[in-house]
């Protein structure tokens, strides 16, 4: 049996790329690049080239498991719905224990769904040297990537090179995490050479990951051990509404990698990036003479420079003398903003919320 496991995690709602990522459809169900193909269909096509397909598992919020099943080839028992969101730690301990109840030899590697990778060979190139050592070592393992800039909405992994790991290219202990750094700070990560944006992307063998969560998260571990035996039958969803109902809100990185004592990087440059914001997709797209990226729409536009926008449907924009904005339109929102205020958008977001409910959300 081929014990090389995917787990791929699909149950953020991409509020960073609203209006066009909404609750009922968010950001990693929607072709934003114009590929073709929606985020989670690169991620799966992807990994079905590294692994068995029946061991690749979508873990995503209840009210999209329709829409996994629209978009991938996948068995629906492969498909794990989340009754509510409660950050990554929970849905990588159920995922863990779903894939455990089928092999308790299995080595997985857990991924975003709705990240760029435009190096795919060499993706998969990285991916099965990074099983190649998990599977014989008791580690988590990381995917860092090699930074060009210095980008303060990354977390960072400082790799430490007097520990390399015999055997392996560009694989070392890791030294510290950093998260999300102020620009002076992430320039000097990029002077010292040591340091590595965190890609998300994680690869550990099953033990390993069950031993950490007995370690760093008793309490979410005992619920999950207590009920292992109703996972992957029918009691499971009740099971999972009680267990979720328990679990602490909290991140995977600061639950459990920050803390863990055998966390290792394995540093890369497969073209990666998170596009986790309008300006970040604007740097993977298409310009013209002006630097306008038009991702969609029937555009007409005057003296505009290095703008990115987005309009739906037969509407036609005309757009005369911005620069430096993202101009994006879906259905009954419009947003104009400077791409240097974007972050605010989570703001705009609350209020929006406070004044007419979730309607526009």
């Amino acid at each position: 049996m081929d014990n090389r496991y995917v787990i791929i995690m699909a149950g953020g709602i991409g509020s960073r790329f609203w209006p066009l990522s909404r609750r009922e459809k968010p950001k990693q169900f929607i072709d934003i690049l114009g590929t073709g193909e929606t985020f989670i269909q690169q991620t799966f096509r992807r990994f079905k080239a590294l692994c068995p397909p029946e061991n690749i598992f979508v873990v995503t919020g209840d009210r999209h498991k329709d829409i996994v099943l629209e978009q991938l080839d996948i068995d629906p028992s492969n498909v794990l719905a989340e009754p509510f969101r409660r950050n990554t730690a929970p849905c990588l301990a159920y995922g863990t224990f779903r894939i455990l109840q089928k092999d308790p030899r299995a080595v997985i590697t857990v991924t975003p769904a709705d990240h760029l990778i435009l190096k795919e060979e060499e993706f998969g190139k990285v991916i099965g040297e990074s099983i190649d050592f998990v599977r014989e070592n008791d580690v988590l393992l990381t995917l860092g990537i090699k930074p060009d800039r210095p980008e303060t909405g990354y977390g960072y992994i400082q790799a430490d090179y007097k520990k390399k790991m015999e055997g392996f290219d560009n694989l070392y202990k890791v030294k510290t995490f950093t998260e999300k750094p102020d620009i002076e700070l992430a320039g000097k990560f990029i002077q010292s050479g040591d340091f590595y944006w965190n890609s998300g992307i994680f690869i550990w063998n099953i033990s390993s990951i069950v031993a950490a969560f007995e370690k760093h998260l008793p309490d979410m571990f005992t619920v999950f051990e207590e009920g292992k035996n109703m996972i992957g039958t029918d009691k499971e969803m009740n099971f999972i509404r009680r267990t979720y109902a328990e679990c602490k809100n909290i991140s995977i990185d600061y639950a459990i990698m920050e803390k863990a004592d055998n966390v290792y990087v394995k540093c890369t440059d497969i073209g990666w990036s998170d596009l986790g914001t309008w300006s970040s997709l604007y740097e993977h797209s298409r310009t013209d003479k002006d630097g306008n990226s038009v991702i969609s729409g029937n555009v007409f536009s005057y003296n505009n420079k290095r703008n990115i926008i987005n309009i739906s449907g037969s509407k036609v924009a005309i757009i005369e003398g911005l620069e430096d904005y993202i101009i994006v339109e879906s259905d009954d929102v419009l947003l104009i903003v400077r791409k240097e205020e974007e972050q605010n958008i989570k703001n705009y977001l609350e209020d929006i919320k406070k004044e007419t409910g979730e309607k526009y959300l």
